[in-house]
């Protein structure tokens, strides 16, 4: 074997190595992080949806709350609330906002809160894990899966990384598709404090 060939060779195992000794958090034992957690005001709760020909809509959430409660070597009976008012919906855009708390979107009068509760929850990786339950809003309840990745612990607090994908007309929001997709991805960091 060539000297240029023992070197690709080199490479190609390296990179087949795993990579989990390389992980930028420690991950914990779940009965290390077992316990009940509250969400902190820290949180960011961020949302998208795209527009056709590029561009969309682009958001947060100001106001939500909620709890989470790891169970000691039982991950799949976790439980995850959540629960956030619509009305503090924030795109940078006054007109936007205002439209998307209207009737015709969130209704945000009527409907004050968004839930999720969780149904189950299945570990997919070392760090890694979905959550499968029952998202509610404009009266209105859905099943839905998020990809959660945990991304700090310090033995008191946790932080995830938590993705999802939601069709609008399942909520009776579909307004303005198809120029707006019915797709809302939702891309959130989830921090827990122990209580």
């Amino acid at each position: 074997m060539t000297r240029k060939a023992t070197v690709i060779a080199a490479m190609l195992l390296t990179m087949s190595l795993p990579q989990a000794s390389f992980s930028a958090v420690d991950v914990p034992s779940l009965t290390e992080a077992a316990g009940r957690y509250a969400i902190t005001p820290g949180s960011r709760i961020a949302f998208a949806v795209d527009q056709v020909g590029g561009g969309g809509i682009k958001g947060k959430f100001g106001k939500f709350s909620g709890t989470f409660n790891l169970k000691a070597g039982d991950l799949a009976h976790s439980m995850v609330n959540f629960d956030l008012k619509p009305e503090s919906v924030s795109t940078g855009q006054d007109r936007i906002d205002a439209f998307l708390r209207s009737g015709a979107v969130f209704d945000s009068s009527r409907f004050e809160t968004i839930s999720f509760r969780s149904e189950r929850i299945e570990q997919t990786g070392p760090d890694s894990a979905r959550i499968t339950g029952t998202l509610t809003a404009k009266g209105h309840s859905s099943s839905e899966i998020f990809d959660v990745k945990l991304t700090s612990w310090n033995g008191r607090k946790i932080g995830f990384n938590v993705s999802g994908r939601i069709y609008r007309s399942r909520y009776a929001m579909d307004v303005g598709t198809p120029i707006y997709s019915n797709v809302v991805q939702f891309d959130m960091v989830i921090e827990g404090e122990r209580s």
